[in-house]
């Protein structure tokens, strides 16, 4: 038996009718360590029988783990099968600035957190390798991981990924055009967060989807706001400083 026929069906067929949501080296785990418990309680079953008791019943309940590929605890936290939780957004939007202007705010990566509430920060290390640190929703922890560029196309698009081993793996993609009208840029935005397998992964799986995907799609919206505030400001910044010259003149 293959270890991918494994992950996708009991040992014994008919033991439960539950979905299969555990990987196969999880479940061989479960039945390892649920035979090791379950012999050590039966050693001592009549020096200390409450505590055998409780060791026999946790280590049965592993093994059945183990066998089904079932896990009860993570169907109530949302994983029903194998497949990995991903969070995907897309988004698009027009903005009333040039292209090349957008292009190079998005690019300085260091910028995003000023936008993208989600993110702790983001550490520009070298032109094409950054550290990004996630906070999770309610501010639970925080996660981490560096990614590098792997398209640049200037002025036109930017596209990212996470390096290998990363906790969460997670890509992105946003490209400029000029808008129809050509009163300003038409972004397009992708982004992609893939939490690991296992325990931790459901864990964050859950958490990430769905409130993680709608906090992360309206913290993209927010570029387009906070770009229209920051132009707003800088006109507003040069009309004070034309000011005292008028007063002046004025004088």
């Amino acid at each position: 038996m293959t270890t991918d026929t494994l992950a996708k069906k009991p040992l014994i067929e008919g033991l439960t009718d539950g979905a299969i949501n555990l990987e196969w080296p999880e479940r061989y785990i479960s039945i390892a360590a649920g035979v090791k418990i379950s012999l050590s309680g039966i050693k001592n079953i009549f020096s200390s029988p409450f505590t055998s008791i409780l060791k026999v019943g946790a280590g049965g309940y592993l093994i059945t783990r183990g066998l089904t590929g079932h896990c009860e605890l993570y169907t109530q936290l949302g994983k029903n099968s194998t497949e990995p939780v991903n969070v995907n957004i897309r988004s698009s939007f027009t903005i009333n600035k040039p292209r090349q202007e957008v292009y190079e705010f998005w690019r300085k990566l260091d910028n995003l957190p000023k936008f993208m509430k989600h993110l702790e920060s983001v550490e520009v290390l070298d032109s094409q390798r950054s550290h990004w640190v996630l906070k999770l929703p309610v501010n639970v922890t925080t996660v981490s991981w560096d990614a590098e560029i792997v398209n640049d196309e200037p002025g036109y698009a930017i596209g990212w990924s996470s390096l290998p081993g990363s906790t969460i793996d997670n890509a992105g993609k946003v490209q400029f055009k000029d808008a129809e009208d050509g009163s300003g840029t038409l972004v397009e935005v992708v982004i992609s967060y893939t939490p690991p397998a296992g325990g931790v992964g459901t864990a964050l799986g859950h958490v990430l989807n769905p409130l993680f995907k709608k906090m992360v799609d309206e913290d993209v919206r927010n570029f387009k706001q906070y770009m229209d505030i920051e132009s707003s400001e800088n006109t507003l910044a040069g009309t004070s400083a034309g000011k005292p010259h008028a007063h002046s003149a004025i004088l």
